[in-house]
């Protein structure tokens, strides 16, 4: 498994903007959707908590490709989703997102200048590229041979999706 990240509302300032003001306009019940999710979460067994901001994702994004170059980096994808999904965290913070590298096992002070110095701002730049080549449109987005699902799924969903790109199931 291989993370693309993607820029779903790449315009939305630092100090985050309000799900209702985010989808004012648009005829849509914010409390619905969360008991939807919740719902989808509590069949799986995980943890979701009810947001009432989204935030901007792209240092987040930039830290997560820093990671996944460090021992045990892969951590943080975990880290930053229940940290976002779950306790409303604002990760585009950046004492929020060192803290999250702390939990992880990550050394604060190499992300601190993975942050100042944009280190890793190029490849996700890439991944961008390569989302929007792939046509993705929302998150989560999974993609195998070619074929893709997008959304909150449930688990069969993505079997299913393994099972079309030939993948045998582990036994």
């Amino acid at each position: 498994m291989r993370w693309v990240h993607f820029p779903l509302h790449p315009e939305t300032p630092m100090e985050g903007k309000s799900l209702a003001d985010l989808f004012a306009g648009r005829g849509m019940d914010l409390d619905a959707m969360f008991a939807r999710m919740k719902g989808l979460m509590d069949e799986e067994g995980l943890d979701y908590g009810q947001r009432t901001h989204t935030y901007n994702s792209r240092f987040a994004q930039e830290l997560g490709k820093w990671a996944e170059t460090q021992d045990g980096g892969e951590a943080i994808h975990d880290a930053m989703n229940r940290a976002y999904f779950v306790d409303g965290k604002n990760i585009a913070d950046g004492d929020v997102l060192l803290d999250i590298v702390e939990s992880v096992g990550l050394s604060r002070e190499g992300a601190t200048e993975v942050l100042q110095n944009r280190t890793f701002k190029d490849a996700v730049d890439e991944d961008w590229s390569k989302s929007h080549a792939y046509g993705v449109t929302g998150v989560p987005t999974f993609v195998a041979a070619g074929q893709g699902v997008v959304g909150a799924q449930q688990y069969e969903a993505l079997e299913q999706l393994m099972a079309a790109a030939g993948v045998q199931p582990r036994s």
